[in-house]
């Protein structure tokens, strides 16, 4: 039997997965989570082989969750499910160890099938974004991303600081460079472009 753990942010998403994902004969759903943080508290107990993930979560991503199990040397498999169809996405993805990365507009067949083969060692990614990945790198470092995600949301230089622990000028530095290595105008540009591109 594979255990399964699902989180994903929308309840009405999340129950209907995981009702999915029960009706199949060698699929067990043993637990669900709201957020990744929330799903990090839980894995102690829960036990499950494969985390089925959202990205774009509160409090801790999909991504930034992989990287924690990976990180922890954790005998756990993600598998993304998203409607993020981007490369960035993808290649971040990819970085934090996921072994799949599935669209929510695949059929329900596609993602059981792609949960059997990432129990049995394999991987699935969506190939024509598997292509995509690689056409353009991430300009932007941990720190960059970190602080432009939160210029975007709207944050002054000086709340960006208190938040990250760092001086108002490092942070001014770190946006100074966002900006120019996207070649933008401004934060809000550099913000826009980066989320298209999948890199935040």
């Amino acid at each position: 039997m594979i255990r399964v753990m699902v989180v994903e942010d929308q309840a009405m998403v999340r129950g209907a997965l995981s009702a999915l994902l029960d009706l199949e004969p060698d699929i067990e759903v043993v637990a669900q989570a709201e957020d990744g943080e929330t799903a990090w508290r839980l894995l102690p107990q829960a036990k499950p082989d494969l985390v089925v993930t959202d990205i774009e979560m509160p409090h801790l991503s999909g991504i930034d969750l992989a990287q924690r199990i990976q990180r922890h040397e954790l005998p756990v498999k993600v598998v993304i499910v998203t409607t993020f169809a981007r490369a960035g996405f993808l290649r971040r993805a990819l970085d934090a160890g996921v072994s799949a990365y599935l669209l929510k507009d695949a059929p329900a067949t596609r993602l059981a099938d792609a949960l059997r083969k990432v129990h049995g060692g394999g991987r699935a990614i969506d190939p024509q974004l598997a292509t995509e990945a690689w056409g353009e790198a991430d300009p932007l470092n941990d720190r960059e991303r970190q602080v432009l995600r939160l210029a975007g949301n709207g944050q002054s230089t000086g709340e960006i600081a208190t938040r990250l622990g760092l001086s108002q000028g490092t942070v001014r530095n770190y946006l100074s460079e966002a900006i120019g290595k996207l070649g933008v105008g401004n934060r809000i540009e550099a913000h826009r472009l980066a989320r298209q591109k999948g890199w935040l």
